[in-house]
């Protein structure tokens, strides 16, 4: 969603929002404002946890130590964020795209 320009932050928060809508128990936002700003919404929409990390290596290893048999993971990111990674390496996939992590 980074390519939305002016229209991010608000997208962000709307994700953030529909999170807690759908009864998501918790949401792991990558990334810096924009990942701020939906992890931020949110919580205040009642996500029972949230939290912030700056890559996608930090977000995987962060759900591995969190994730349990029977949990669902969903990863949304743009593109230029290269989210597949982390979907990748959670799937036990090797890791591809620019400056691959693993």
């Amino acid at each position: 969603m980074a390519e939305l320009g002016p229209d991010g932050v608000q997208a962000h928060r709307d994700i953030g929002r529909a999170a807690a809508a759908e009864g998501i128990d918790m949401v792991v936002a990558v990334g810096d404002v924009l990942a701020k700003q939906l992890a931020l919404a949110a919580g205040a929409a009642g996500v029972p946890e949230v939290a912030i990390v700056a890559d996608n290596a930090t977000a995987t290893s962060y759900v591995n130590m969190i994730l349990r048999p029977g949990d669902t993971v969903l990863v949304k990111g743009s593109r230029s964020g290269m989210r597949w990674q982390i979907a990748q390496a959670l799937a036990g996939q090797p890791v591809t795209g620019w400056g691959s992590w693993t």
